[in-house]
């Protein structure tokens, strides 16, 4: 089987490191996975609630934010078995506060909508 030039770079890391950076990789694509199934949601009940625009629109930024999420793990999971092979310090991104605005963003209209 080919491994990629990336894995076969510096020395392989202690089996619990990268079986750990995997548990946090499939964390991150169940998260993806959650809030498309919420934008899927909001997309449906955009049928019934005013206004269906608003709503149609954080589905919309929940499907994306859940394309971007899926994509930056994997990114953050490549990153951090490069590092650890290594032996760098594990990199940081920018994964943890996109996702964080993010949700506020959502969080906050979706309030904003049940107030009014």
């Amino acid at each position: 089987m080919h491994r990629p030039r990336w894995q076969q770079e510096g020395k392989e890391p202690d089996y619990r490191f990268s079986l750990a950076n995997e548990r946090t990789f499939l964390a991150w694509i169940r998260t993806a996975l959650s809030l498309l199934a919420a934008g899927v949601l909001l997309e449906q009940f955009a049928v019934t609630l005013q206004p269906r625009g608003v709503l149609v629109a954080l589905a919309l930024l929940l499907a994306v934010l859940a394309c971007l999420l899926s994509a930056g793990a994997y990114q953050r999971w490549k990153s951090n078995e490069i590092a650890m092979r290594c032996g760098q310090s594990l990199p940081h991104g920018l994964l943890i506060p996109v996702t964080a605005a993010a949700l506020l963003v959502v969080a906050a209209v979706l309030a904003g909508m049940l107030l009014l």
